[in-house]
């Protein structure tokens, strides 16, 4: 009788594991292709965010309640005060600081005082150049109590000018001044209406002190546009 010998015995019993272990791998193979089918046509759709294009179109830096002084020159001159501040520094050339929920500004002289106040409903900072630009509803007032508002304004703090396009009112305790076009120095002091539109003396009546009437003002239109 041939019989076989133990490494034959072992050798067959290795194949069937082999073949055992090939069908149960062709099995789950089958089984996770199946549900991988049904996850496909299940309407489940796996969300892939987008690549950013531009870099430059996203912030560097974003923050909120700013309350925050700059320095010129190693000189404290500004203090910021803003709900939102956006700065876009990717890129040098076009660096830019952006206020969009409006932005209040003190100037100071070299002693610490406030010599002008500046706000608008929203504003920018062109980095390079130097220039803010502030629009709507802007308003300045001067350490001399003289109030100015216009729709948009420019301020150049490298010529260390602000000027506008714009119409624009100024206000003082003797009249309102109304006009087009405007430059002044930063403090505002010193300044020029390209166009004159209109000129209003404030008359106040002489009353005795235990009057309770006011004195009467003249009441501009609002700006035009």
């Amino acid at each position: 009788m041939y019989r076989l010998s133990p490494t034959s015995v072992e050798m067959n019993s290795s194949a069937k594991s082999y073949r055992v272990l090939s069908h149960l791998t062709k099995v789950c193979g089958i089984v996770l292709s199946f549900a991988i089918l049904l996850a496909a046509c299940s309407g489940k759709k796996t969300e892939v965010a987008e690549g950013v294009t531009n870099v430059d179109s996203m912030p560097s830096l974003y923050t909120r309640d700013v309350n925050t002084l700059i320095s010129d020159s190693g000189i404290t001159r500004y203090r910021i005060e803003a709900d939102v501040w956006y700065m876009y520094e990717q890129n040098e050339d076009s660096a830019y600081w952006y206020f969009p929920e409006g932005i209040y500004v003190e100037q100071f002289d070299s002693t610490f005082n406030a010599e002008t106040v500046i706000m608008g409903d929203t504003a920018t900072f062109y980095k390079k150049s130097q220039i803010w630009r502030l629009d709507r509803n802007v308003h300045i007032e001067n350490i001399e109590g003289r109030k100015f508002d216009t729709h948009q304004l420019f301020w150049d703090q490298k010529k260390r000018i602000i000027y506008s396009d714009s119409a624009i009112r100024i206000t003082t305790d003797e009249e309102v001044i109304e006009g087009r076009g405007f430059l002044s120095n930063e403090q505002i002091t010193k300044y020029t209406i390209l166009h004159t539109t209109g000129i209003f003396t404030i008359e106040k009546d002489t009353v005795a002190p235990s009057d309770s009437v006011a004195g009467n003002e003249a009441v501009a239109e609002p700006l035009e546009k």
